[in-house]
């Protein structure tokens, strides 16, 4: 038994500490470091032997503390069937803790424990380097051209602010860079990826790390979507940077300094360390066109993506799903994709729940021949429901994640009979798990799924092995696609990957190799790639449609989500959408449901969905049909199925769009600023946007609103829905009824567009 644990870097939460790590991981110079451990209960005393070259070893003995629970409820982001786990997270009996003298120099460490019963214990000696910032120990490149020290060539001279270049390193190595570059007062800041809380990210600071927030990514200033990129847009100049790397970065944009923008940028810990940051200049679509010719652009997918999608996480059973397809048609509100979240025994993901099949001992995939379904099962019959849905022209898309739900040990004591565990020998044995530094499977250190293990999808031979097991979905029962949930569940800078690379820099690029392994699944069988993910980091652009994960059905996490779309697009994410009114907590009340359902029928993607809540009354389903029924308001099924035929009407030309969209890099879901950057005004309305080439957008984001203002940048506009002219730059007040939200047309497209907006159309 462990009667001491300590790990320097802790569970490598990017944002909270754990009660056994040490605070800072790496000090400066001169720095205080609180040490902590876990220890078990029949400890009654921990000492740190506090050992500094050159100096005098000292005793330090640590005191028990109470982990305080505020930032780990904070992490929860409220009420919701996750919230608890995550605030259990860091919440660890048996915490001690110590503050430590300054470091001056190298330290060894280590921790004694006295326990009751003469059981007493020591850890290993544990190395401590204090850090300092230096102006020479490495080389900061633009474009891949320039000299030692920051030195760069004219894209980035221009840019960098003399002297602002500085190293973080140690004795044996560079742990970081930052540098400046210069901001103009008239210059806006919009990009690194996917961000809810603003669009133009000038004052505030923010970081670029892959993150399950679990609701609340506003207020946190967190995402699931991160990219070291950004453009920066002025109405006389515009440009973009990217940083080349897939380890973490931080970002103050005029925060600190008005003027600067402060980068700092995680490092290999290498004696001399290089970073090269591309830069693109142009137009914000010229930007994002380089940007992805780059890194990977986005390929056309099938028009029935743009139709509506339906889930909730409680249709758990063939009867369910094909209930809520029976009320869509009944109800005359038309569906183009069920997404089917609880379908699998949630172990490898990989299997029906109540399906029977022989056990593969060696871990080998499974077809179609070998399952039999009974009867009074969950899903007795999934080949003749995909069957049945396809007739009725409603694709399927099952969900995933990447995670094994096996125990931490994988002893002989295990279940042989279970096939979960026969699947992860395979995984381990075959060499397809991430591992941790020494060598042993990696388990998930998250919140979800805790202890799974996670396959190394880093290569082409873990991603073929791990989705083969998924084949008999598309060879048997022809799904359409997969819901790629998750990815965010690498937690570890020196977890070790089958590319050759460690967790610093892995570990962001992980939800990329997940929806990668899935589209090439669907091509491997004649499929579309669509895949729907809610993580990524650069690269992701390649790889199938994105939403914008967990939120509340709240206003804010309205105009947050809003927000999300048009940043992530704006860094080249072409197939973008959210759950529309939220998809946690209570369902939402009419107004707030049919604004969203409005505004969505103007996204890229428009879906609904709903969370757990393990079946209790009042149910949680975001179905108009339900939502009309707890708020007691009838014309909500009305008005929702209009705006259900508004979309299908809209799909011609939302189709013809992505389409330039991809080939241009001006987004589907387009900031005015990709079109009206010359224009300052457009900086007051940054919930407006463009959808495709001749739509203007502006969702009604407060409640109790009954008139809506929007501004017109330069053009002629026409009202969608009265066929009103109306000149631009100027600001428009329009009454909004419950289900309208306010679209401009480019006068030159409203021939070709009005039949969109008839109302009277089928």
């Amino acid at each position: 038994m462990t009667l001491l644990t300590h790990r320097p870097f802790g569970i490598e939460h990017p944002y909270a500490t754990s009660a056994d790590q040490r605070v800072p991981v790496r000090p400066e110079v001169g720095e205080v470091v609180r040490l902590g451990v876990i220890a078990s209960p029949e400890v009654r005393a921990v000492v740190c032997e506090w050992m500094p070259d050159g100096a005098t070893p000292v005793s330090l003995s640590l005191t028990p503390v109470v982990v305080d629970a505020a930032d780990a409820a904070a992490l929860a982001g409220g009420e919701g069937h996750l919230a608890a786990a995550q605030a259990a997270a860091l919440a660890d009996d048996g915490a001690w803790a110590v503050v430590s003298p300054p470091v001056t120099g190298s330290v060894r460490y280590r921790f004694r424990a006295e326990a009751d019963g003469g059981a007493d214990a020591e850890t290993e000696w544990f190395e401590l380097r204090p850090v300092t910032w230096v102006s020479d120990a490495g080389e900061l490149t633009f474009d891949g051209a320039g000299q030692p020290g920051g030195t760069a060539h004219p894209s980035g001279t221009d840019r960098l602010v003399p002297g602002s270049v500085e190293w973080l390193r140690d004795e044996a190595g560079v742990h970081r860079v930052r540098f400046a570059l210069a901001l103009a007062p008239d210059e806006h800041v919009v990009g690194f990826g996917e961000r809810f809380d603003a669009v133009d990210q000038r004052g505030r600071t923010l970081d670029a790390v892959v993150f399950e927030q679990y609701k609340g990514q506003a207020a946190a200033g967190r995402t699931y979507l991160p990219m070291p990129f950004a453009h920066v847009v002025s109405p006389s100049t515009s440009w973009g940077f990217h940083l080349r790397t897939s380890r973490r970065s931080w970002f103050d944009v005029g925060a600190s300094t008005a003027d600067r923008l402060v980068v700092e940028v995680a490092l290999g810990g290498k004696p001399h360390e290089h970073l090269d940051v591309g830069v693109y200049t142009g137009d914000p679509a010229a930007v994002v066109a380089a940007f992805t010719a780059e890194v990977g652009r986005a390929e056309e997918l099938p028009e029935w993506v743009f139709r509506l999608w339906a889930s909730g996480n409680e249709w758990n059973t063939q009867d369910l799903v094909m209930d809520r397809m029976d009320t869509h048609a009944e109800l005359d509100i038309p569906v183009g994709v069920v997404v089917i979240e609880a379908w699998s025994d949630e172990q490898g993901i990989m299997l029906f729940r109540d399906a029977e099949y022989p056990l593969h001992p060696d871990g080998a995939p499974h077809t179609g021949a070998e399952f039999s379904y009974p009867a009074g099962g969950a899903w007795p019959d999934p080949k003749g429901m995909v069957a049945e849905l396809h007739e009725r022209g409603i694709k399927v898309i099952l969900w995933q994640i990447p995670l094994l739900k096996t125990s931490h040990d994988l002893g002989p004591d295990v279940p042989a009979d279970a096939q979960v565990y026969a699947d992860g020998r395979a995984l381990i044995d075959g060499g397809h798990a991430v591992l941790e530094a020494d060598g042993t499977p990696y388990h998930n250190r998250g919140w979800w799924f805790p202890q799974s293990l996670m396959p190394d999808l880093s290569t082409q031979r873990t991603r073929e092995a791990w989705t083969a097991k998924r084949d008999y979905l598309l060879a048997d029962l022809d799904v359409d696609g997969f819901k790629t949930d998750g990815g965010e569940h690498a937690w570890g800078h020196d977890l070790r990957y089958g590319d050759g690379t460690r967790g610093d820099e892995g570990n962001n690029r992980y939800p990329v190799h997940y929806a990668r392994a899935f589209g090439d699944l669907l091509r491997r069988h004649g499929k579309a790639p669509v895949t729907f993910s809610r993580a990524g980091f650069t690269g992701s652009q390649a790889h199938g449609v994105h939403w914008a994960g967990d939120e509340d059905s709240t206003w804010a996490a309205f105009r947050a989500s809003v927000t999300a779309g048009i940043t992530a697009s704006a860094c080249g994410i072409v197939y973008w959408g959210w759950d529309l009114a939220g998809f946690s907590g209570p369902p939402p009340d009419s107004e707030l449901y049919l604004r969203a359902a409005a505004a969505s029928a103007f996204m890229p993607i428009m879906q609904y969905h709903s969370e757990f809540n393990h079946h209790r009354r009042p149910l949680r389903d975001r179905t108009p049909w339900y939502v009309a029924e707890v708020n007691d308001d009838p014309d909500v099924v009305a008005q929702f199925r209009e705006v259900a035929h508004l979309r299908e009407r809209l799909v011609p030309y939302l189709t013809a769009q992505a389409r330039v969209a991809i080939e241009t890099g001006r987004p589907l879901m387009r900031g005015l600023f990709f079109d009206h950057a010359d224009d300052p005004e457009i900086w007051r309305w940054p919930l407006q946007f463009g959808l495709g080439d001749d739509l203007l957008v502006h969702p009604v984001t407060e409640p109790g609103a009954t008139t809506w203002q929007t501004y017109l940048p330069a053009g002629d506009w026409v009202d969608a829905w009265t066929g009103e002219a109306h000149h631009g730059r100027a600001t428009i007040t329009r009454e909004v009824p419950p289900a309208v939200v306010p679209v401009y047309v480019r006068a030159s497209a409203w021939p070709g567009l009005a039949p969109v907006f008839d109302r009277a159309a089928p």
